[in-house]
C-alpha cells in the first residue's frame, strides 16, 4: 500500500466529500487535507473527521499533497483536475457527466505523470461481481435479452437539505441523467460495449426542478444483447432491479435485498449476497459504504504500482458517449448507432 504518511487532498467537502474522508480514515490514511468554499462544510468536517481544511485553494494546494479526490459537483471536475495534474498531483475524480470536460481533462493529463482515475463503485457491488461470475459460467445460456429499472425518489438522496440546493437539480447534470452512467458503466463491462441506442427523454413528474426525470432507452450490445434501460428519480419506493433473460432461464437481480435468483426451470433458488452498512442518514437505494472503501483502496493500489486505472478517463468517455447519444436520440427520434 502506499505510505500513509503521503498526503491527500479532498476537494469538496459535501457528502460524497465526507464519505471519502470515512473511507481514507476506515483504510488508516490520516494525513488529509480537507476544501471547500462554504465554511459551513469546513466547520463539521473539521468537528467530525479532525484534519485541517481551507476555504482557499492556494493554501490547501501548498500543503503539498500527493494524492486529490476531487468530490465537487461534476461542472467543476476540469477545473481542479487540471490544477492537481499541472503539479503532476494523482487525481481520483467522483462521476463525471460532462464528456467535452473530460476531454479535455484527459488531453491534459497527457504531458504529465499524474494517474488520473474516475469513480467506478458499482464494479465493486457482490451482485455485479457475482453476475460476471455467473454469465462466464453460463449459467442460463445465450442470454437474449436484460430488463433494468432503477429508479431512485429525488427527495431521498439527501434527506437532511432540498433536493433544490444540490447539483443533481442542474439541468446539465441532473439527478436521473447522473444514474445512467453509474448502471452503464457495469452493464459494459458485463456484457459488451454499446452498439446503438434507441431512446426516450422527458420530464414527467411534478419534481420542483428543471431536469430530464426519466430516460428510457432500447440498447443493443455488441454482442446482439439487448436491454431495455429505464431510469428515473420519482419512483416510490425506490428500485434497483435487472432481470437477464437466456436461453436456458432467467436470473433477477434484486440490488435493494442484495439477492440473485436464478429460475432454469426447477424453481427459483436464491443466491444471498453481503448488504453491508449504508451510511447514516441516507434513504432509497444508496450503496454500502464498503464499495466506496474498495473502491478508493484500488485507487491507492493503482497509485503505489503506478498501474493503470481499472476505470480510466478514457473507459469514462466511452460511457459518457452513450450517455450523449441517448440525449440525442430522444431529441431526433431516431436510433444512433456506434461505429
Amino acid at each position: 500500500m502506499i505510505e500513509k504518511m503521503n498526503k491527500i487532498l479532498i476537494v469538496g467537502l459535501g457528502s460524497m466529500g465526507k464519505r471519502r474522508i470515512r473511507n481514507l480514515q476506515k483504510l488508516g490514511y490520516h494525513q488529509l487535507i480537507g476544501f471547500d468554499l462554504r465554511d459551513d462544510r469546513i466547520i463539521e468536517t473539521k468537528k467530525k473527521y479532525k484534519i485541517p481544511c481551507f476555504n482557499n485553494f492556494r493554501n490547501a494546494i501548498n500543503q503539498k499533497p500527493s494524492m486529490m479526490l476531487i468530490c465537487t459537483p461534476p461542472h467543476l471536475h476540469k477545473e481542479y483536475a487540471k490544477k492537481a495534474i499541472k503539479k503532476n498531483i494523482h487525481v481520483f475524480l467522483e462521476l463525471n457527466l460532462l464528456h467535452d470536460h473530460v476531454q479535455s481533462i484527459l488531453k491534459f493529463s497527457k504531458k504529465s505523470s499524474s494517474i488520473v482515475c474516475c469513480s467506478n463503485t458499482m464494479r465493486f457491488h457482490p451482485i455485479v461481481k457475482k453476475l460476471k461470475v455467473l454469465m462466464k459460467q453460463k449459467k442460463i445460456g445465450k442470454v437474449y435479452s436484460i430488463h433494468h429499472h432503477v429508479g431512485h425518489f429525488l427527495p431521498n438522496w439527501h434527506p437532511w437539505e432540498s433536493y433544490k440546493d444540490f447539483f443533481v437539480s442542474r439541468k446539465e447534470t441532473g439527478g436521473a441523467k447522473e444514474l445512467v452512467p453509474v448502471d452503464l458503466n457495469w452493464l459494459t463491462y458485463i456484457f459488451s460495449d454499446v452498439s446503438s441506442v434507441l431512446a426516450n427523454v422527458n420530464k414527467i413528474s411534478k419534481l420542483d426542478v428543471n431536469i430530464n426525470d426519466n430516460y428510457q432507452a432500447i440498447l443493443e450490445f455488441q454482442n446482439k444483447i439487448f436491454c431495455s434501460l429505464n431510469v428515473d428519480v420519482f419512483s416510490i419506493p425506490s428500485v434497483k432491479q435487472t432481470k437477464i433473460i437466456g436461453e436456458k432461464g432467467t436470473i433477477i437481480c434484486n440490488f435493494d435485498e442484495s439477492k440473485i435468483k436464478i429460475n432454469v426451470g426447477n424453481g427459483w433458488k436464491s443466491i444471498l449476497l453481503p448488504k453491508g452498512k449504508i451510511a447514516s442518514e441516507y434513504r432509497g437505494i444508496t450503496p454500502s459504504e464498503s464499495l466506496y472503501e474498495e473502491e478508493i483502496f484500488n485507487f491507492l493500489k493503482e497509485v503505489k504500482t503506478q498501474n493503470s486505472c481499472s476505470f480510466s478517463l478514457k473507459n469514462e468517455l466511452k460511457i459518457l458517449k452513450i450517455l450523449n447519444a441517448i440525449e440525442k436520440s430522444s431529441k431526433s427520434g431516431k436510433k444512433i448507432s456506434f461505429k
